[in-house]
């Protein structure tokens, strides 16, 4: 699991904006990685859906207040990718 916050990908500047689907996609990893859990034991469960829903949210809001960056991120939100897409026939 090291490598795992390697994979959340800045959010900010994306045009199109990032997508519901990507800041929670980011949101379930930060919470996998905190908790060191990649699936929740059934007692767990609904703390670590509401951990990510409520990461999701903040991320959400501190998107909306950010100013919007002048060149676009670096790296392609894996959502974004065409390959991940494909895969999950979008």
């Amino acid at each position: 699991m090291d490598g795992m916050c390697r994979n959340i990908t800045e959010l900010r500047g994306l045009e199109p904006p990032a997508t519901d689907e990507e800041v929670e996609a980011a949101a379930r990893q930060f919470v996998r990685k905190v908790s060191g859990l990649r699936q929740p034991p059934p007692t767990a469960d609904v703390a670590f859906e509401t951990a990510v829903a409520e990461v999701t949210a903040s991320v959400h809001r501190l998107l909306d207040v950010l100013p919007a960056r002048r060149q676009p991120p670096a790296t392609v939100p894996p959502l974004r990718r065409p390959e991940v897409r494909a895969r999950l026939g979008r």
